[in-house]
């Protein structure tokens, strides 16, 4: 294994020493010792606080520290949580990654799909429409983000899926300031089902098409922006 120095004291021990999801981890007092860290408590508990937003770490009051498995979304979501914070229209940028993530590993998520998926997809469909087409509308975002995190779930790639959790976490986060009509929101589930219709149909690569065809949908721009070009205040 490469000697990697990851500018932690910490995380550099917990690798050194070969820590496993769910081992538990000495305390913040023996940490400090020599024959751990050997650095102040101050010290410790900043890199904890670091590894914990990493999502390498968790605390427990009854358990301690313990190891987590590891997942590349926290840091993803970390980091574009405050690229949106600066300037929400980077969104879109990390959107058209998504799509490109998406694509590339189309074939391979259907290859590895299972019935039991695209019973949990049919269902996503199925109860949008219900939301979309009953007496009170609800917008289907819980359904949109089970539908394709479901098809990707069996990659055996930790970044691509962090990427992708990150997104649809991104997602909820700024759907609710981004306004699209009714007609768009039943267009973008006519094409989830004429996608996993070709899935189920054993052709992935219609099921792609439909994919990239579907991401290139319009919608209208954010409430606010709209707002401000017509000299009006949101509407909630």
């Amino acid at each position: 294994m490469p000697s990697l120095d990851l500018d932690s004291d910490l995380l550099n021990y917990i690798v050194e020493k070969g820590f496993q999801p769910g081992d538990r981890l000495p305390t913040i007092n023996e940490l400090q010792e020599p024959d751990h860290l050997g650095v102040s408590i101050s010290k410790v508990r900043e890199q904890l606080e670091v590894a914990r937003a990493l999502g390498m770490v968790e605390v427990r009051s009854k358990t301690g520290m313990r190891m987590k498995a590891y997942s590349f979304a926290p840091a993803v979501r970390l980091s574009l949580f405050y690229a949106l914070a600066n300037d929400p229209h980077q969104f879109e940028m990390f959107s058209e990654l998504r799509n490109h993530v998406e694509a590339a590993f189309w074939h391979e998520a259907c290859a590895r799909m299972t019935d039991e998926d695209r019973t949990v997809m049919r269902a996503c469909v199925d109860r949008a429409r219900a939301k979309l087409n009953g007496h009170f509308i609800a917008i289907p975002n819980e359904e949109h983000r089970t539908f394709h995190l479901t098809m990707f779930r069996h990659l055996d790639n930790p970044f691509v899926l962090g990427i992708l959790e990150a997104y649809w976490d991104a997602y909820e986060a700024v759907e609710p300031n981004r306004y699209a009509d009714y007609a768009y929101h039943q267009s973008v589930w006519d094409y989830h089902e004429r996608i996993l219709n070709a899935i189920c149909a054993g052709e992935p690569g219609k099921a792609q098409a439909l994919f990239i065809e579907h991401t290139r949908l319009l919608r209208h721009e954010p409430r606010a922006e709209v707002a401000q070009r017509v000299g009006t205040e949101p509407k909630g």
